[in-house]
């Protein structure tokens, strides 16, 4: 009947993490959403529900003032609690989480996983980081309970202009450089800094495809650029009619050539004839094998016309998150126009942190330390892939950076030699993805990169390769 007081006999687990005032509010609450428990109809008081139960009047009471904040009850002075008139039919109780697996992490990893972007963390200067972590809490505690700059912590970016002149050769300000929260992050805000001025974009093909994701959400026209063996190719860059170009001149991705000074000052020229701009992605510029290293673009560029960006994912840690852009001055006006009232997306804590450890000369001994590491894993894989291969295989890319490119001399395609590796227990990736454009009918290549993997790992992946394709 309407009004009157209805009974509750909910299943309450006293050994359940949850605290008893919740199970009852949850139990109410879903007897009221579907329908059992009508509108109008009235809550029992406080008391008799905690006799009933055998609760504290306070469990009740808490459960009750639950559903009174959520609106499924109402108070009446004098009266009690009763349940609202409200559309609960609108409230799925029963509806499952939907579930949605990404494409690539569907399937788990093997023991020998020759996945690119994992690095070491056994090299990961724990002790030196944990030191400058506790200084910079000691020494900015004040500054660290306010908002930061926009653009980052400046003591983190005067030592990034400092490390990015004396190894690069990049040439620019403090007040050029603005941290991100990792590449995509920068990358985004670039694409609405470039925006009202630029609607067209070229990409190396194939690409850093988490680069090309970016601008084509941020409702750039992708325009797709063959490479040869120096790079992006600069006759079809000009056909494109693009006014921005994205490229990975120190090892492109994921082909690994390494762009020559000729072209580099092919590309410096196309931007000044067309007024536009080049995107240098640095992304692991520190790793070189072999040669004297080459200068960046943005060393080159005299016209203000290259926008560099790099990362501490690759010499550091991944999840650390800090990206930053080195722009143009011409560019800087419109950052600050678009970005003046953003708040900095990366923790200033991890920003000082950062800073002290490249200030204090840390961060250039741990450098050194990753460079000689990754150095003799690089050798270790080659060494392996001739002796296990030997004229079976074709290799290229490898005089920079944490990743390989292999072509196979049999007749599998990338799915079948991926397949083939799994049942080895060999993770290996295609490339297949990084293509804006349909796959050519050329030879398969796949994606090999080392970082993570200990030397014998690498030899042994290696043997177990061979197995699976010869």
């Amino acid at each position: 009947m309407k009004g009157a007081s209805v009974k509750f006999t909910p299943l309450l687990n006293r050994k359940d993490d949850t605290p008893l005032y919740h199970q009852l509010y949850e139990y109410i609450k879903k007897e009221i959403v579907s329908g059992r428990v009508k509108v109008k109809d009235k809550l029992p008081s406080i008391r008799s529900l905690a006799d009933y139960l055998n609760v504290s009047r306070n469990t009740v009471d808490m459960a009750y003032q639950q559903l009174l904040a959520e609106g499924y009850v109402e108070s009446r002075p004098k009266s009690g609690l009763y349940v609202t008139n409200t559309q609960f039919d609108l409230l799925q109780t029963d509806k499952k989480p939907t579930v949605f697996l990404h494409a690539h992490s569907e399937t788990k990893s093997c023991t020998y996983d020759f996945r690119y972007g994992k690095v070491d963390s056994r090299l990961f200067p724990l002790n030196e980081w944990k030191k400058r972590y506790n200084e910079s809490l000691q020494t900015y505690r004040e500054a660290l309970f306010t908002y930061q700059e926009s653009q980052g912590e400046e003591s983190l970016r005067e030592e990034i202009a400092m490390y990015l002149y004396q190894s690069r050769g990049v040439v620019c300000s403090k007040h050029q450089i603005i941290i991100g929260a990792g590449t995509q992050h920068s990358l985004s805000l670039l694409a609405q800094v470039l925006k009202p001025s630029i609607r067209g974009i070229a990409f190396e093909n194939p690409c850093y495809d988490g680069a090309s994701f970016v601008f084509k959400q941020h409702g750039f026209s992708l325009k797709p650029v063959s490479l040869n063996n120096k790079g992006i190719n600069i006759q079809e860059l000009y056909d494109s009619q693009a006014r921005a170009v994205y490229v990975t001149p120190s090892h492109q991705f994921p082909y690994g050539m390494i762009m020559p000074v000729s072209r580099r000052i092919e590309l410096l020229k196309w931007a000044n004839d067309c007024n536009g701009f080049v995107i240098e992605d640095d992304y692991d510029g520190e790793f070189r094998y072999k040669g004297s290293p080459i200068p960046s673009l943005q060393s080159l560029d005299s016209k203000g016309r290259v926008i560099y960006t790099g990362t501490f994912s690759k010499s550091f840690m991944p999840s650390l998150r800090i990206s930053y852009l080195v722009l143009p001055e011409v560019l800087l006006k419109e950052y600050h126009e678009r970005f003046s009232l953003y708040e900095q997306a990366v923790p200033a804590l991890h920003q000082r942190t950062l800073g002290l450890m490249m200030k204090t000369g840390e961060w250039s001994k741990h450098l050194r330390r990753v460079k000689t590491a990754y150095q003799l894993k690089h050798g270790t894989l080659l060494t392996a892939l001739h002796k296990e291969f030997n004229k079976n295989i074709t290799v290229s890319g490898e005089y920079a950076g944490l990743h390989i490119l292999v072509r196979v001399h049999n007749d599998m395609n990338e799915q079948q030699l991926i397949n083939a590796a799994r049942k080895q227990d060999v993770s290996v990736y295609g490339t297949s993805r990084y293509w804006l454009t349909e796959l050519p009918q050329q030879k398969t290549h796949l994606l090999l990169g080392f970082g993570s993997l200990e030397r014998e790992e690498i030899e042994e992946g290696i043997r177990r390769l061979k197995n699976a394709w010869l």
